[in-house]
């Protein structure tokens, strides 16, 4: 018979049937055909099932006779219980009816009919659903055996379909489980409750994670009969927690500091290994110049490499090194993004672009072929609408490439970074200009001084808000006095060190009208009290108070007056070597107004050292300021050759960190004495005949100085002065004569407190002539109040004749 009429016959038979779960079998029981209800019943495709024998498919305690008489069509419909491809057993109802073939042969189709069908292809459903949907399904009886492993855990973890079935989680369980998923397991049985935990599974640089849920299944009287684990991939998830870590971190570590390298160091350093294998920050040469970010470079701009990271001890995959310069060729990523502004991600392998550029730099080209880059994205740096740098990031050793989430991950770690390598820059500018206006307000080549010799130090700080306001000046007075101050303007910044260049400015107008210390600070306090008319959205300066101390020493009576606003005392070495500190009454800070400042006056043996200070130098976190002002004096208490290794000493012993947390400022200067041997005084009756008498007496000693040269001159400047005494002023009138290495003052003081005036005499006039002739002659001249009056003083500089030399013809 052809064996096309013979398939036909089978189609035929199976009419009506196809939709069912049925198969046409032979008088032996082979299976000839097998419609798809049948194979979705059991799991047997077709071209496995047709062939073989149905009876195989019975379920072993079946008897055989129930088979037999179904062949034989005696019975009817019978109940069996047969074994689905899985393994577990499946009851269905099965009727056979014999039908004659086309060449007479006898055809039995066997049909699964009834409700069991339907409950079996119920539970099939279930089953496939098990099996094939993409998450983790097993069934624990209440020995933790293994009593279903779906497909895709199998998959998963490796393992045939029959290796655990039957087995307890103690006695096998998948490669990669740990402890925990043991005892969720036990637990879910103890206690009846379910459990949620996290399960991970490394591979390589590669990590994928799963919820499990362990669920106890319960009869209907509540008694635990077996345990069911579902396990839900949540890579995804756990890698957005992990972006949002990496991002949380950048944010803690990046702009710690505002130095520019370190900010760039840290930027590099936290995506390393967690989003990149090699990472690079690349700035404008001409931002690191302290030029502004937006001023576009002219021609090919020059980056040059601020840091690095990577996966690898040492960068050994980089070209350039931190410090190294590199123009970008135009095709290169690199430069796209720099000229566009916009994030790129690269295909180093076969990207025409990424070709080019490494074609042009051999060892480039030759170290991406070494270490296998394979993926790269160039994410801009931007802020204040300007690029001013590029931050490159690749991988060659994790064997994914970037993506979309990878660079946007990057956008806005580097744009984080961008505003605080920004931040540093600005920071940087802002701290030279205020470095530069601060030092050029400082005194830097103090003239000797014959009242004192002086050494000073000035620290900056390295706090966020930039230096400060501290400052020291000497100020050379009439009457080889000097002045000696110390102050520290609060807060820091340009407008500290501009506050502090004013305050030092009126302290050199105060002083060189002559005032007593402690009116000067009065004067000094209403200048903060009444500030400067601000600039519109600036601060004004009754926002920024003072200290101050100030000190006038005197070589010649050897008194020193001080007043303190505020201020640290002063500390002061005796020629024994004894320190103390001189108990100088406060005073209220600078700025507050309304109250008054008191003077003290102390008499200082010749050699004396005063240390002047801000508190700088003496409070920090370790130690409070009597803690610093006591050791401040046992180091000061220590001999040293000179007062630079004073200095030196002090700074280095009280300074426990590099640079210090405040500004610093030491002033430090030893007593001199001009004794009667440089000096000469005579008291002079208010009567005109004593003009003569003054005039011999300066002549007389300038002559004993070998001073020959200077003597008209001064017997001219003498007679005006004290001229200018008798006829306007009241009481005794006093001559002094003071040498000062090569300068003479002469001083004429009275009882009166009326200041002299130079006015220009008219052409006619008698007088008024007198202090215009004195300021000819004189390199200055002034006046200054006492406490009985006033002193009119000048100096002029004078060349002494060596001793036995003859006197110039």
């Amino acid at each position: 018979m052809d064996p096309r009429d013979v398939e036909t016959d089978r189609q035929a038979v199976l009419r009506g049937a196809r939709h069912l779960a049925a198969a046409i079998v032979d008088a032996r029981g082979i299976v000839l055909e097998w419609t798809p209800g049948a194979a979705r019943l059991l799991g047997y495709p077709r071209t496995d099932i047709v062939g073989r024998p149905l009876g195989t498919l019975l379920d072993p305690d079946v008897p055989p006779d129930v088979w037999d008489r179904l062949l034989a069509g005696i019975g009817g419909a019978i109940d069996v219980v047969m074994r689905h491809r899985a393994g577990h057993p499946v009851t269905v109802e099965l009727l056979c009816s014999v039908r004659a073939g086309a060449d007479g042969t006898p055809l039995r189709l066997v049909v699964a009919t009834g409700l069991p069908v339907e409950r079996d292809m119920e539970e099939t459903l279930k089953s496939w659903a098990l099996d094939q949907v993409p998450v983790i399904g097993a069934i624990f009886d209440t020995d933790a055996r293994y009593l279903h492993l779906n497909d895709y855990a199998r998959r998963l973890w490796d393992i045939p379909a029959d290796r655990l079935l039957g087995r307890t989680v103690l006695e096998d369980r998948p490669e990669g489980s740990t402890d925990e998923f043991l005892e969720s397991i036990l637990g879910a049985l103890r206690t009846g409750e379910a459990s949620v935990y996290e399960a991970k599974q490394e591979r390589g640089l590669r990590t994928r994670s799963w919820a499990i849920h362990n669920t106890p299944l319960k009869d209907p009287a509540g008694e635990v009969r077996g345990v069911y684990t579902l396990g839900i991939e949540t890579s995804r998830e756990l890698a957005a927690r992990r972006r949002l870590d990496l991002l949380n971190r950048a944010s803690a570590t990046i702009g710690s500091t505002l130095d520019t390298r370190t900010t760039a160091r840290e930027l590099a350093r936290v995506v390393v290994p967690e989003l990149a294998d090699f990472v690079t920050v690349d700035l404008l040469d001409s931002v690191l110049a302290d030029e502004e970010p937006f001023r576009e470079p002219e021609g090919p701009a020059v980056l040059r490499r601020l840091a690095e990271s990577s996966v690898l001890e040492g960068t050994p995959e980089s070209v350039l090194k931190p410090g190294d310069t590199e123009t970008y060729d135009e095709h290169s990523p690199n430069a796209n993004a720099l000229a566009t502004g916009r994030s790129f991600i690269t295909t180093i392998v076969g990207d025409p672009r990424v070709d080019q550029w490494a074609g042009l730099h051999a060892e480039r080209s030759s170290r991406g072929k070494l270490f296998g880059f394979h993926s790269g994205m160039v994410v801009p740096l931007r802020a204040r609408g300007s690029t001013f740098g590029v931050v490159c990031f690749y991988r060659h050793q994790r064997p994914d490439d970037f993506d979309s989430d990878d660079l946007l991950l990057a956008e806005e770690i580097t744009a984080r970074g961008a505003v605080c390598l920004d931040n540093a820059q600005r920071y940087a500018r802002q701290r030279v200009t205020a470095l530069t206006l601060q030092h050029s307000l400082l005194p830097h080549d103090v003239p000797p001084q014959a009242a004192v010799e002086v050494a000073s130090r000035y620290l900056p700080s390295d706090v966020r808000g930039g230096v400060g306001g501290d400052w020291f000046d000497v100020i050379p007075l009439s009457g080889a006095r000097v002045a000696l101050v110390v102050g520290d303007v609060v807060g820091h910044g340009i407008h500290a060190s501009a506050t502090m260049g004013r305050l030092r400015t009126a302290v050199r107008t105060l002083a060189d009208i002559e005032m007593p210390p402690d009116e000067l600070l009065t004067q000094l306090d209403g200048l903060i009290d009444r500030p400067f008319a601000p600039a519109e959205g600036q601060p004004s300066d009754n926002d920024a108070g003072a200290t101050c101390l100030y000190a006038v020493y005197d070589p010649v009576t050897r008194w020193c007056a001080l007043a303190r606003a505020g201020h640290p005392p002063p500390a002061l070495v005796l020629p024994d070597g004894s320190v103390d500190v001189i108990e100088v009454p406060a005073g209220p800070p600078l700025g507050l107004g309304g109250l008054p400042f008191e003077k003290v006056e102390v008499q200082l043996p010749e050699g004396s050292l005063l240390a002047l200070y801000t508190d700088g130098l003496i409070e920090s976190r370790e130690r409070d300021i009597d803690e610093g002002l006591t050791e401040l004096q046992q180091r000061l208490a220590a001999p040293s050759s000179s007062l630079e290794e004073t200095c030196d000493r002090v700074l280095t012993r009280l300074l426990r960190s590099e640079p210090p947390a405040d500004d610093v400022a030491l002033l430090v200067a030893r007593t001199r004495v001009l004794g009667p041997a440089n000096t000469a005084t005579w008291e002079l009756p208010s009567d005109p005949e004593a003009v003569a008498t003054a005039r011999e007496h300066a002549a007389h000693k300038l002559a004993e100085w070998g001073l020959e040269e200077a003597v008209f001159t001064t017997e001219i400047v003498v007679s005006e002065l004290v001229t200018n005494g008798i006829r306007h002023a009241s009481g005794p009138i006093q001559l002094r004569l003071i040498l000062e290495d090569t300068t003479l003052i002469c001083e004429v003081s009275d009882g009166s407190d009326t200041f002299p005036r130079l006015r220009r005499a008219r052409a006619y006039d008698e007088g008024g002539r007198g202090l215009l002739l004195v300021a000819q002659l004189s390199r200055r001249w002034g006046t200054r109040s006492t406490a009985t009056g006033k002193v009119i003083w000048a100096d002029q500089t004078v060349e002494r004749r060596p001793r036995g030399a003859a006197p110039a013809s």
